[in-house]
């Protein structure tokens, strides 16, 4: 067990390269099962999630390997053997459930425990069942999972009972060989889905509307190896923009996807942030005036959250630390998880100036003077909150259960070092 030390008020300054999309490379690994020829994924992160992934997918009997110094992943499913996960496993990260799937495909049978993750609230698995069932698969669902398709899949025309990520990338990989046509309506939109969508493709499937919310699927006999370039985090960059304008600083971001930020880019302008682009790199200039932009007719702004291509929940938590540092007041709306904003509470208590509405809406009015104290990362994104925080506050901050950031940010203290925190891993000598 670990934990971070910061000593914060220091700007962050510099430049750093945008790692791959946690979101893309976690069903890419569960894809890769789709094929019997190896798979290699460019700009892989080496993170704590797509390290159980990979543990999960060497369970079923694929060879993996991480070349983290070029970061590419190689995974080659030639013999699939086990068709039963490891429970302790899958209770981790949440994004197991998604070789579901491809084992239909390869055995025609898994069985999995319950996905576990964040705590952030209930996290509904229908889409993944009524999708999969609707081509043709049989589930039974209890304590644990047990997936069956005796008689393989088939084509359906589906309309998702949401607009989810993991259970779009589930009826996906579900498609790409069930025999005949699968139209997915109400499918997610996300950059990482369109992503996901380009790797199948370049493995020999056939898909149509990219990008959209309706995708047509022409089932084929079989899928063949490829190499992939993993699309950059905009999650993460965004997460290093926040914090950069928090803390007074200037920094520039490379190996990144301008078409992913225009709304992000609209919310940075709600509180004061003027980002600035270049070919693949966003700039936070230097000088920023952190100022909340007030609705026509001098309204309280709301800052809420929605399905692409609205504002993302998983960038809400920076965003509310940013806000405790701008002038103004705003309100948050997390209208996705009902304990996502649970975390500002060791906000309020490190000097900002927010109410907690209800477990969806917190009102932040700034700027605030925040001081370090001792706090638990509670998920991966209200730590790296919590991270920005602490490098807005005056004094030391302790933030433990940083296994949660490892889980979605790659080296960050290594990374936030080389921006000019003043920030170290030390052992935590007092974990509960």
């Amino acid at each position: 067990m670990t934990m971070l030390e910061i000593q914060g008020g220091k700007p962050l300054c510099g430049e750093l390269t945008a790692a791959g999309n946690k979101n893309a490379v976690l069903p890419m690994i569960a894809a890769s099962l789709l094929t019997d020829e190896p798979v290699q994924l460019e700009n892989a992160p080496a993170i704590g999630d797509v390290l159980t992934m990979l543990r999960l997918a060497e369970a079923l009997g694929v060879r993996a390997s991480h070349d983290t110094a070029s970061a590419t992943l190689t995974l080659h499913a030639a013999d699939i053997r086990a068709d039963v996960m490891p429970p302790a496993l899958c209770r981790t990260v949440r994004a197991g459930i998604l070789f579901a799937a491809p084992m239909l495909h390869r055995l025609g049978r898994v069985t999995m425990s319950p996905p576990g993750g964040d705590v952030i609230g209930r996290r509904r698995l229908d889409t993944h069942f009524l999708g999969l069932e609707a081509l043709g698969a049989e589930i039974l669902a209890g304590e644990v999972f047990l997936f069956r398709a005796p008689r393989g899949l088939k084509g359906a025309d589906i309309f998702l009972p949401e607009a989810s990520v993991t259970g779009t990338a589930q009826v996906l990989m579900a498609a790409v060989l069930a025999k005949g046509t699968t139209i997915i309506r109400n499918a997610a939109a996300e950059p990482h889905i369109e992503d996901l969508c380009v790797l199948l493709r370049e493995m020999g499937a056939q898909i149509d509307g990219l990008g959209t919310n309706t995708l047509t699927v022409h089932g084929v006999e079989r899928l063949h190896g490829t190499r992939h370039r993993v699309s950059s985090d905009y999650t993460e960059v965004g997460s290093f923009l926040a914090l950069a304008a928090a803390t007074g600083g200037a920094i520039t971001v490379r190996n990144v996807d301008p078409t992913h930020y225009r709304l992000i880019t609209r919310v940075f302008e709600r509180l004061g942030v003027e980002l600035e682009f270049n070919g693949d790199a966003v700039s936070v200039p230097a000088l920023q005036e952190l100022r909340v932009r007030a609705d026509i007719g001098g309204g309280i702004p709301v800052i809420d959250t929605g399905i692409w291509p609205q504002f993302p929940s998983d960038l809400l938590s920076v965003m509310i630390v940013l806000a405790t540092q701008a002038k103004g007041t705003v309100l948050f709306f997390e209208k996705l998880y009902e304990s996502r904003l649970y975390f500002v509470d060791r906000l309020i208590v490190m000097g900002a100036n927010g109410v907690i509405c209800d477990p969806h809406r917190v009102v932040i009015s700034g700027p605030s003077k925040l001081h370090g104290i001792e706090m638990n990362s509670p998920d991966i994104r209200a730590g790296i909150a919590l991270v920005g925080a602490a490098l807005c506050a005056q004094g030391r901050s302790v933030i433990r259960n940083i296994r949660f950031v490892d889980r979605g940010y790659e080296r960050i203290e290594d990374k936030l070092r080389a921006l000019g925190a003043d920030v170290q891993r030390v052992p935590d000598t007092n974990p509960g």
